[in-house]
């Protein structure tokens, strides 16, 4: 499936008219970090998500893509794929996230395309592999949620409330 945004960040190609709707509210909704690092959400369902991110602004004193930034999209687009695991009156909270950077990037986009590897009642695993705009290997990241019964700390399920 090709997904592309266009300037307006709409969204553009094979989505279903469903899929598309949620995709625009939760790029509605995607957090202050994700809106200052330019992370857009191009796919979104309890099983897969797909997420992208520019380069520029998000590199280290080297030119490099910092590796955090690579971190940071793995947990946006895997936390998406708990949430709705989730269902819609309950939320995902981090456990825990690790990563292996594979190598280095300095300019254009990298792509993060999260897949569920296990869904229970309480927790739900999810491998995210980044990929420069050639598709090769950046950084593979597993990311564990805990799926609760109610968004913590008084906070609400993004496109939800």
């Amino acid at each position: 499936m090709t997904v592309e945004t266009g300037a307006d960040g709409a969204i553009r190609g094979g989505l279903p008219a469903d899929e598309a709707e949620l995709v625009a509210a939760l790029n509605l909704n995607r957090g202050e970090l994700n809106e200052r690092m330019g992370v857009e959400l191009l796919e979104a369902t309890p099983e897969r998500v797909v997420g992208r991110m520019p380069v520029e602004g998000n590199r280290q004193p080297y030119g490099l893509l910092h590796g955090g930034a690579s971190v940071v999209l793995a947990e946006t687009v895997g936390s998406m794929a708990a949430m709705l695991t989730a269902g819609p009156e309950n939320a995902a909270v981090g456990l825990e996230i690790n990563a292996s950077h594979h190598r280095a990037v300095t300019s254009g986009w990298v792509t993060a395309v999260a897949t569920r590897l296990h869904a229970g009642r309480s927790v739900a695993t999810f491998e995210i592999r980044i990929t420069d705009d050639g598709g090769r290997p950046v950084c593979t990241c597993r990311l564990t949620c805990m799926l609760r019964s109610r968004p913590p700390a008084g906070g609400v399920v993004p496109g939800r409330g």
